[in-house]
């Protein structure tokens, strides 16, 4: 009588797994994504998923850090990389019009349109400290902006950066709808026509032209 050999469990790819949720949820959002439509995309059963990644809301807030590296990043290079507080701002609308309609990936942002109608507070809750952190990162760049003399001395910094914060927003969902990028980067430019600077109006418009 023959004897079964027990096999050892599949291996994958982690890092290509992992890419595969991201793929999934930015699509889809974290709500409709269920775990069966995770496992068929990344190949894996739902056993195997738990061992390697723990459950759904594990695995998302991986791929939200993940997709931070890989797809986010814009921003952070061009706050880190500009010299002014304007280029910075006006690199990043640039930036994520490339990357909100990059035919490669799904549209728009997923840490913008991941948590729509999420019933899962702790989720919902994280992605929105995400953006507040976003916001926070805005209003310190252009502060340092008004404090080289950039911007006037009484700028509404917060206010700025908010409003900025929702050009962001709003660009995303327009790629969602199938807006192109050129369409974005329009917006952008328009967004900046919106900066103050301490030459007042005339400095507005030479700014909007060197855009």
């Amino acid at each position: 009588m023959t004897t079964k050999q027990r096999g050892r469990p599949r291996s994958f790819d982690r890092p290509t797994a992992l890419e595969q949720a991201t793929m999934a949820f930015w699509e889809h959002g974290y709500e409709t994504t269920s775990v069966s439509d995770l496992t068929r995309v990344m190949g894996i059963s739902a056993p195997s998923l738990y061992a390697a990644f723990g459950d759904k809301k594990a695995l998302f807030e991986e791929v939200v850090e993940s997709y931070a590296v890989n797809y986010g990043a814009y921003g952070g290079r061009a706050f880190a990389e500009e010299p002014t507080a304007r280029g910075a701002l006006g690199r990043m609308l640039v930036e994520a019009a490339d990357v909100f309609t990059d035919p490669s990936h799904p549209r728009g942002c997923l840490m913008i349109s991941a948590a729509t109608n999420c019933s899962n507070p702790e989720v919902e809750e994280a992605l929105r400290a995400r953006r507040a952190s976003n916001l926070a990162s805005f209003e310190e760049r252009i502060r340092r902006g008004v404090d080289a003399g950039e911007l006037p001395a009484g700028t509404d910094t917060g206010t700025l950066a908010r409003f900025y914060g929702a050009v962001l927003q709003g660009m995303s969902q327009q790629a969602r709808d199938g807006a192109t990028r050129a369409e974005l980067e329009a917006i952008g430019e328009t967004a900046m026509r919106a900066w103050p600077t301490a030459g007042g109006p005339d400095g507005v418009r030479q700014a909007t032209r060197s855009l």
